[in-house]
């Protein structure tokens, strides 16, 4: 099937259980809003990895279930091809999330009271995690140029978060989420730099790591960059990649050996990972054979991003965006139209009728801003652009 073709397939979601489709009532107070908010794509998996769940289904008994060496393997040869990066297996320990894993890293690496440095505006959990485990939130925000929109880490702050008695752990999102930049190898390098200086442990959110379009700059996984020395937490998954982030299962690797069995002690004495079969099997199939198809995703993801930079520019007055370098989100800057946020989020809602994430939930940096996601059919982001010319027609 011909890359447009399979992409721009319409699957009807609703009555699936989908936290995209079917949360909208209760998140929205409507359900009629065109959902492009939660981090998942309307898109069908790899055909490889449904192959592969209904191989294991055909089985009749799901009983609990170990992590093969196959699983292991996987993992080791897709970095190694894709990202140039060569695993250890013994430094790969399984992980049921990564959301899971930000909150077991600040349980494993900080005591109550200790800080986090979190750079937002960021994935929201990276503020529940400190906040819910009893540690400090500190705050190392990004700057955004206010030509281009592009934003960049403030490293001489940063410095200064890291210079504080109290911090203990960095949590860097690399691609980053919401603003969809894939830090270059100077700043990946500054960040290490400065962890090492002050005694930090570095957890690396990189699951949009495989999602980056092919006209921007490579993704560098951090640990390349890395000493053996260096206080390192990577988190990966296919569940961004394949879209099959309902299956829960990511990986960590961490070269340490005691850096990791602190971490796995804090999984353990949860009962977590329980292994879920489903889980194995998608995600080793989606790493052994969902190359070609994320080759073609990224294709279809580039085509929706500049069709929306056209169509922002020229038809949205008022609202601005940058085009992201990796990830199928995109940062919408409404600041111009002079709402506050609850205004901002009514607006989108009831005068357009479409369903984003409001930045402030990225932390306060992201205020006057909209998340959208475009992993949908170009149709999906057609109407959504006409909802929201025919709403700011009426403001």
């Amino acid at each position: 099937m011909p890359v447009a073709t399979e992409f721009d397939q319409s699957i009807m979601r609703e009555q699936t259980s989908s936290v995209k489709f079917d949360a909208r009532q209760a998140v929205f107070g409507r359900d009629d809003v065109i959902p492009v908010w939660v981090a998942d794509m309307d898109f069908a998996a790899p055909e490889a990895v449904t192959a592969a769940l209904k191989a294991r289904a055909e089985h009749p008994v799901y009983g609990y279930t170990l992590f093969p060496e196959s699983l292991y393997q996987s993992i080791i040869d897709w970095f190694a091809v894709r990202h140039d990066w060569h695993i250890e297996r013994d430094s790969i320990l399984m992980a049921p999330g990564v959301v899971p894993s930000l909150h077991a890293a600040c349980l494993a690496y900080a005591q109550p009271g200790e800080g986090v440095i979190v750079q937002p505006p960021v994935y929201p959990p990276f503020f529940s995690s400190v906040r819910h485990t009893g540690r400090e939130v500190i705050e190392n925000p990004l700057l955004q140029d206010s030509d281009t929109g592009q934003y960049r880490m403030d490293l001489d702050h940063l410095e200064q978060c890291a210079s504080r008695a109290n911090a203990r752990i960095l949590m860097l999102c690399s691609p980053h989420n919401p603003v969809g930049r894939v830090w270059s190898e100077a700043e990946l390098s500054a960040v290490l730099d400065i962890a090492r200086r002050h005694g930090l442990v570095v957890v690396s959110d990189e699951i949009h790591c495989d999602l980056i379009y092919p006209d921007k700059q490579p993704h560098r996984m951090l640990a390349t960059l890395a000493g053996p020395n260096d206080a390192l937490v990577m988190a990966v998954a296919p569940s961004k990649s394949f879209n099959m982030p309902g299956l829960g299962l990511s990986a960590l690797v961490i070269a340490d050996p005691e850096r990791r069995q602190a971490l796995k002690a804090v999984f353990d004495s949860m009962h977590l990972p329980q292994c879920n079969p489903f889980s194995v099997a998608g995600f080793e199939a989606g790493y052994r054979h969902g190359a070609e198809w994320l080759d073609q995703l990224m294709q279809y993801l580039q085509g929706n991003r500049d069709y929306v930079m056209q169509q922002v520019a020229s038809r949205l007055p008022g609202i601005r965006v940058s085009a992201p370098e990796g990830t199928y989100l995109m940062w919408l800057d409404c600041r111009e139209l002079g709402l506050d946020a609850a205004a901002l989020k009514s607006f989108f809602v009831k005068d357009a009728g479409v369903g984003m994430n409001p930045g402030g939930s990225f932390g306060e940096q992201g205020t006057g801003f909209m998340r959208l996601n475009i992993g949908c059919p170009r149709s999906v982001l057609e109407e959504v652009i006409a909802r929201i010319e025919a709403a700011l027609a009426s403001l």
